[in-house]
């Protein structure tokens, strides 16, 4: 498959998730024109760490691919769109197409992503159980009965998206071989974050 790149720091998507996304850069408004004239889809990646001497900015060659199911012009040309993830892949190579963005042919083909077995009773209580403790940490108000209400993939993968890890963590939670064991690392992040929550309010403050 080939379709656009689009790379956003912290920005994960997964199969049978969505994504709402503001686009304002002139470049990524033509190719949410482009997307939306053609096949609909755009490939989400995330950047790697900045380097000043790359020629393009280097991005993880992992990501998942979008459909753009929700679309609203703004009157200054700017895009709110809703994608929902089909297909996490791996990039096979880049394409030069003479657009102002990326573009990639993809490996669809890479991870298998039907729909998961549910999580053991005690896996999904631990979970539930941290995300709560994390949300406790920091100051967060949740609806936990909606979370509640989420099944198990809906569950973990809403909190990989929206928990504040970083890059390299989100980009862990992405490329997990099952939901088990995202569910699993999605726990000890939960853990590592909220303890180092704990040790940064208990740093004095220097004047």
């Amino acid at each position: 498959m080939r379709a656009p790149l689009f790379p956003l720091a912290g920005a994960i998507l997964f199969p049978r998730a969505q994504l709402p996304l503001h686009i304002f850069e002139p470049r990524y408004r033509e190719m949410v024109r482009d997307a939306v004239d053609g096949g609909g889809h755009i490939a989400m990646v995330q950047p790697r760490a900045i380097d000043d001497g790359a020629r393009v900015e280097p991005i993880y060659p992992v990501g998942c691919v979008g459909e753009i199911v929700g679309l609203e012009e703004l009157e200054d040309g700017r895009f709110n769109i809703i994608l929902n993830g089909s297909h996490r892949f791996r990039i096979v190579s880049e394409v030069d197409l003479d657009t102002p963005y990326r573009n990639a042919d993809l490996d669809l083909a890479a991870f298998d992503d039907r729909e998961p077995d549910p999580l053991g009773l005690a896996q999904r209580a631990e979970v539930e159980r941290e995300a709560r403790r994390l949300g406790d940490a920091l100051g967060l108000t949740v609806d936990w009965a909606a979370v509640g209400r989420l099944d198990d993939e809906m569950l973990v993968n809403a909190i990989a998206q929206v928990a504040p890890f970083d890059v390299s963590a989100k980009q862990a939670l992405l490329e997990a071989e099952t939901l088990d064991g995202r569910a699993d690392m999605l726990v000890q992040l939960m853990q590592f974050l909220r303890l180092s929550q704990g040790t940064a309010d208990l740093q004095p403050t220097i004047q």
